[in-house]
């Protein structure tokens, strides 16, 4: 085998296929990390038009960078084509579906920082590998077909195997690496073959120099890319990551879990819906709760803080948090984790036990959370725990020592301004209960102008707080806690933030808790109590838990019953509402473009690929023999490969007409067929007359042939054993010829019957205005009818010799 083969003087690259090949094989390794098998198929087409666009670009010995560029623009179209519904001309990118394309994309890394290997096979994800492996084949393409360094591809290549050798838990499958290794020996081996022949000679302009600094280049670019891309893609999952990602506590940013942070100026980042938890035997809605923070960053939020300490081991009995009396009547929680992977193991209340956790997890007393010093995927566990609360008038009663770390007390950076503002929200009441259940009122009552959205408001100074409170008064949970819990902390009152989920919607016989249950709220210390919640953020969905020390108050402040003990909640447990954890997880969040997604059937999708593929294929192929135009090659492999490639982008068309309507491409196959003999026709048509203009040795007969098709799609025939100047008065009277049409029409045989018998090369320079004149005159004189048209005697029965298929 050869890197080029000859046929002719004709050459044939082989290397473009075996590049395509080997980045196809290297990413087999991604199936230990991502199920199913259509991915493959996706990403087996993207690669081919990758290829492809490289053939035909490099066909027109553009620039190295140019034919870089191009392929990245032929594989932003495919995505467009298949991930949106907004491109121009369903196919080309613009400013809709380029936004389109991000969004998908955007859930396709929600799906990659959450999943655990190996994800699901979903349409995000195809579109990530399309992308990502995409961009690979580029540089592949780039390295060993444009600069000639084929040695240097490996690098991309194995860079592709350290992405999920990095991330699963076993080992990858023997065979990924037997064709990766298998295919990037062919290319070489190829490659090596070409060199030599190109050595001896017998591959004209080239040589074994010349490359060196191009593949110098492009080589150092890929190592940098590849890299990059390497680091992007380590945290998939979080089972494995690369060495120096440390162990540190606190990674949920990577995972399917929560960032143990808040920010002032942003807002949980719940990305695709997915469910985390099914919690069974819980007998009233409460926050499940992930972590605590307690460190506040002046105009940025509040983080976790410190390291945190060993702790006790969470399987088994667990001591009371301070504060806690350590009574109460507990109930028995069974939470099964479904994608739920992170340094934290969520618990509902005042915790006493956990069962059926391993050794692996902690409980911190002080803090209330139990962790891991890595993330981890925990089994279905048990929590005994303490759900009742205190009435209002037992908290306002609270008083003793605080027992708590200063540390929940510092209020650092806080400007005067918001301090004041706490101050006189709180002004005449002297109790913790009272001035903190006025610094809820100030955020839920709906007096404040206060809104919950997922679009914050604009920065308009440097101190984020003071931008939320006074001007923006619009966030997400994250900056509702935020705000109260370091305003509580102005005025003495040791708070903290707590992260963590809702109560979810009721699914068969559990809750089920989503990515859109993520939520944040403040806890207050009380002594002799512990921590209290008290949620700031103004919920309208129904998602949020009202205790019973807010709840039974009226508003005189006088309470409804001192001694209730049964917490009032508005929740979705029994009256689902139109918030997003009421329906079932993937269907919000998602917007229309995933409902529309989920609508298109899978064969659509592989129909359309496939059908590109063979399109960009046949397309390269056709555009490689009508440069080189091989003498001795066959008559009939051009219109084969016309045919097959016109076939194949009609059903590209149609295909992609479908993803909008198939009232628009249903009919679509019958127009476009019906419309392939008028097609063909002016294709004949502009083939003749550019060969006429010309003025080549066969410039007479193409005028000849021409005139006689027009003939012939007019009606009028001309018998085969017919002399030319018979013919010729044939169509002088069967056409009504006028004397500008007979004088040009003597002119055109006369240049023929030369071509014919004539000695003399070339043709008569008057035989492009003759022919024209002949041409015009048919027009004027015996216009065509639309069926004539559309369905040209001259193709559908011709009489005229069988046409030249080049």
């Amino acid at each position: 085998m050869a890197g080029r083969t000859a046929t002719g003087n004709r050459v044939v690259n082989a290397t473009p296929v075996l590049a395509g090949l080997a980045t196809l094989c290297a990413a087999t390794a991604l199936s230990s990390v991502i199920s199913g098998l259509l991915w493959l198929v996706n990403l087996a087409v993207a690669i081919v038009v990758v290829a492809g666009a490289g053939v035909l670009l490099r066909a027109t010995r553009l620039p190295i960078p140019l034919v870089g560029l191009g392929q990245v623009l032929a594989l932003l179209c495919l995505l467009v084509t298949i991930f949106t519904r907004t491109g121009v001309l369903v196919i080309l990118p613009g400013p809709q579906s380029v936004t389109d394309l991000f969004e998908v994309l955007g859930a396709a890394i929600a799906e990659v920082q959450g999943g655990v290997p190996p994800v699901d096979d979903s349409d995000a994800m195809r579109c990530l590998v399309m992308l990502a492996i995409g961009l690979v084949a580029v540089l592949v393409d780039l390295l060993a077909v444009s600069a000639s360094a084929p040695a240097a591809s490996g690098l991309v290549l194995l860079c592709v195997f350290a992405v999920p050798a990095s991330l699963a838990d076993e080992m990858l499958p023997l065979w990924t690496f037997v064709l990766g290794a298998a295919a990037f020996a062919l290319l070489l081996a190829v490659d090596g073959q070409h060199r030599h022949e190109a050595w001896r000679g017998r591959l004209s302009g080239s040589g074994p120099g010349g490359s060196g600094p191009a593949a110098t280049a492009v080589a150092g670019l890929a190592v940098v890319v590849a890299l990059l891309a390497g680091v992007g893609f380590t945290p998939i999952g979080t089972v494995g990551r690369l060495p120096g990602s440390g162990d540190s506590v606190g990674g949920g940013a990577d995972k399917l879990g929560l960032d143990p942070m808040t920010e002032l100026r942003g807002m949980l980042n719940q990305g695709a819906t997915r469910e985390l938890f099914r919690v069974r035997g819980l007998p009233e809605s409460a926050y499940l709760r992930a972590m605590t923070l307690r460190e506040y960053v002046p105009s940025q939020g509040w983080r976790i803080g410190e390291d945190l300490p060993p702790g006790v081991a969470a399987n088994g009995d667990l001591p009371a948090q301070p504060g806690d009396p350590g009574d109460g009547e507990t109930v028995e929680v069974s939470v099964e984790p479904v994608n739920w992977l992170d340094n934290w193991l969520p618990v509902y209340g005042r915790p006493r036990r956990l069962d059926d956790v391993d050794d692996n997890w902690r409980y911190d007393p002080v803090r209330g959370m139990v962790y891991s010093v890595r993330a981890r995927q925990a089994g279905t566990y048990k929590i005994t725990t303490v759900l009742k609360s205190p009435g209002a008038d037992t908290l306002r009663r609270a008083s003793g020592a605080l027992d708590v770390e200063d540390t929940y007390l510092e209020a650092e950076g806080v400007s005067q301004e918001v301090v004041d503002l706490a101050r006189r929200i709180t002004r005449g009441e002297s109790t913790t209960f009272d001035k903190a259940t006025a610094l809820h009122r100030y955020f839920t009552d709906g007096t404040q102008g206060f809104t919950y959205t997922t679009e914050t408001s604009g920065a308009q100074t440097n101190d984020a707080l003071r931008d939320f409170l006074f001007t923006g008064k619009r966030g997400f949970c994250e900056q509702y806690a935020s705000a109260m819990a370091i305003m509580a902390r102005s005025i003495g009152l040791p708070s903290r933030v707590a992260m963590g989920f809702t109560a979810g919607f009721p699914t068969g016989d559990a809750q089920s808790i989503t990515t859109q249950d993520a939520h944040a709220w403040v806890e207050i210390y009380f002594p002799g109590h512990g921590w209290m919640v008290f949620d700031p953020t103004p919920l309208s969905d129904g998602r949020g838990v009202v205790p019973p020390y807010i709840a039974g108050q009226n508003p005189d402040g006088e309470e409804t019953d001192t001694t209730a003990t049964t917490t009032t909640t508005t929740t979705t447990t029994t009256a689902p509402t139109t918030g997003p954890t009421t329906t079932a997880p993937g269907t919000t969040g998602q917007g229309d473009r995933s409902d529309a997604s989920q609508g298109v059937p899978t064969w659509h999708l592989v129909t359309l690929l496939a059908a590109i593929g063979v399109g960009v294929l046949l397309t390269a192929l056709l555009f490689v023999r009508w440069r080189r135009r091989p003498g001795g090659s066959p008559s009939w492999l051009a219109p084969v490969l016309a045919g097959g490639a016109g076939v194949a982008w009609l059903t590209v068309l149609t295909c992609a007409v479908g993803l909008l309507s198939w009232w628009l491409a249903a009919p679509l196959p019958v127009l476009l067929t019906a419309a392939i003999p008028a097609v063909v026709r002016a294709v004949r048509r502009r083939t003749r007359v550019q060969a006429v203009a010309g003025l080549g040795p066969d410039a007479a007969d193409a005028a000849w042939r021409e005139l006689l098709a027009e003939s012939v799609d007019r009606g009028t025939r001309v018998p085969p054993t017919e002399t030319v100047r018979v013919a010729a008065r044939r169509l002088v009277r069967a056409h009504n010829l006028d004397e500008q049409g007979r004088d040009g029409l003597r002119a055109v045989v006369g240049a023929v019957e030369r071509s014919w018998y004539s000695t003399q090369v070339g043709a008569d320079p008057a035989l492009p205005r003759a022919f024209e004149e002949v041409r015009r005159s048919l027009h004027r004189n015996a216009p065509l009818a639309l069926r004539a048209k559309m369905l040209p005697r001259s193709v559908l029965k011709p009489n005229t010799p069988a046409d030249d298929a080049d």
